[in-house]
């Protein structure tokens, strides 16, 4: 195994964290939070030293690392983040263990928004800023990572190839470099756009950076207790809505956007996830007619944030299911996703009607258009699926053992493994996360990660 190269990458993504620490120092001075500024410090130094390190131990060696490689650096970036984000928690004035405070950093890297933090009105803002910054990092890491993945011949474009029709030659170092970089400027274009909007709409400057975070990565951390102090007017519901469905997209959506290629011909996938929104809406309306608040619940769930403005009562379990689907294969979003599960239902209605009519030709195209569904395709679907409610099992078990009931064990696990946060959209907001076991931190804790990289 390249251990240098590995190292080289990793040292390369302690360097933003760095930048971020440098912000909040920044910031930190600027309003004159001087109790918490040491730990900034100390993350930058941290950070700096580990990146530095790691650059100049593996600058010399090959940097081509293996399929394999890939995903052992994806975990170690998701270990060492948390462990480097985790500082500033772990040395505020709250007294945060380090064990929650490692947990609220996987929380904030994956997007899925647990937090140990009760009454998140009383914490520093330095502290909010940083757990918001820790959700958008997460979502930039993760488009990161997919690219590095796709860049692998060993990964064949097996499941990507279904659902984008632009160029997927990734494998020559120069395009991925330069897709990276457009990655980076387009998400960094996005999120600005986003805070302005909040900002213009009338939620104020600081609220407006944190929720704008928050969104783009499709992450669960708000700077408030709940959602509805700072969403209020029409116009802000909106906003929140189209963000929402922005970050559940294909990411290759906003390449196609800024390029002027044709939309509709190249992603498909979306025009199903929109059609799968209106049909959600309409069928969960007649059950509950909240209007805005119903849509954005609605599109929370298939974006897997989880934030809301309503309490789901008897709706709670199709909210979950809802979480369970996710929205673009090739999106921030976590889930089984849609794709799969239509490649399933396809294949299964397939072989029941060669069943019935043995000599009838079946359609193995995915979502009308020329792609054809291979066996591999099938196979992906599958294991993702069994691996999926494998691990729902698992970690359903470890969970039970701390004494907070089957349902709420069984829907957290659902929110872990799809890195959607414990609203009141699943009526699990008064869970404690501070209270759990150590090995039930531990457990949502690699399931978190497992989730995000399944």
């Amino acid at each position: 195994m390249n251990f240098k190269g590995i190292c080289y990458f990793l040292g390369l993504f302690c360097l933003p964290i760095s930048f971020l620490s440098f912000i909040n120092i920044l910031y930190s001075s600027y309003f004159d939070y001087f109790l918490s500024i040491d730990s900034y410090f100390t993350t930058l130094l941290v950070s700096l030293i580990i990146g530095i390190g790691l650059l100049y131990y593996g600058k010399n060696l090959s940097k081509k690392i293996n399929f394999i490689e890939q995903l052992f650096l994806i975990i170690l970036v998701y270990l060492l983040s948390a462990c480097l984000i985790s500082i500033p928690f772990y040395l505020s004035n709250n007294q945060v263990t380090f064990l929650n405070s490692f947990f609220e950093s996987v929380s904030g890297l994956t997007g899925t928004g647990f937090s140990t933090f009760k009454n998140i009105k009383y914490l520093d803002p330095t502290l909010i800023l940083w757990r918001s910054s820790s959700q958008w990092i997460g979502g930039l890491y993760f488009l990161f990572f997919l690219i590095l993945v796709f860049s692998s011949k060993k990964f064949n474009f097996k499941m990507i190839s279904l659902t984008h029709f632009g160029d997927s030659n990734y494998n020559s170092e120069g395009i991925i470099k330069e897709n990276i970089f457009k990655i980076f400027v387009y998400y960094c274009i996005l999120s600005f756009g986003i805070f302005l909007l909040f900002n213009i709409s009338g939620v104020r400057l600081f609220n407006s950076l944190n929720i704008s975070m928050t969104l783009v990565s499709g992450g669960g951390f708000i700077p408030t207790n709940s959602l509805t102090n700072i969403i209020s007017s029409n116009f802000q519901k909106i906003l929140l809505i189209i963000s929402m469905f922005l970050a559940m997209l294909n990411f290759y959506l906003i390449f196609n956007i800024f390029n002027q290629k044709i939309l509709i011909r190249e992603h498909k996938e979306d025009l199903y996830l929109f059609f799968l929104s209106i049909i959600l809406i309409i069928f969960i309306y007649l059950n509950n007619n909240s209007g805005l608040d119903l849509i954005i619940s609605i599109v929370s769930s298939l974006s897997n944030s989880g934030l809301t403005l309503i309490k789901a009562d008897n709706l709670s379990l199709y909210f979950l299911f809802i979480t369970i689907i996710g929205g673009s294969l090739v999106s921030n979003t976590s889930g089984i996703k849609l794709a799969r599960f239509y490649i399933l239902l396809k294949i299964t209605s397939s072989e029941i009607i060669k069943l019935i009519s043995p000599n009838s030709i079946v359609n193995k195209t995915i979502f009308g258009t020329d792609r054809k569904i291979t066996d591999d395709n099938v196979k992906i679907s599958f294991l993702i699926f069994i691996s999926f409610f494998l691990s729902l099992f698992i970690l359903s078990s470890f969970l039970i053992l701390d004494n907070i009931g089957f349902e709420k064990s069984f829907k957290l696990s659902i929110l872990t493994l799809t890195n959607t946060v414990n609203s009141q959209l699943f009526n699990l907001e008064n869970l404690n996360f501070a209270n759990l076991l150590t090995t039930s931190k531990i457990s949502l804790i690699i399931f978190m990660i497992i989730g995000k990289i399944e």
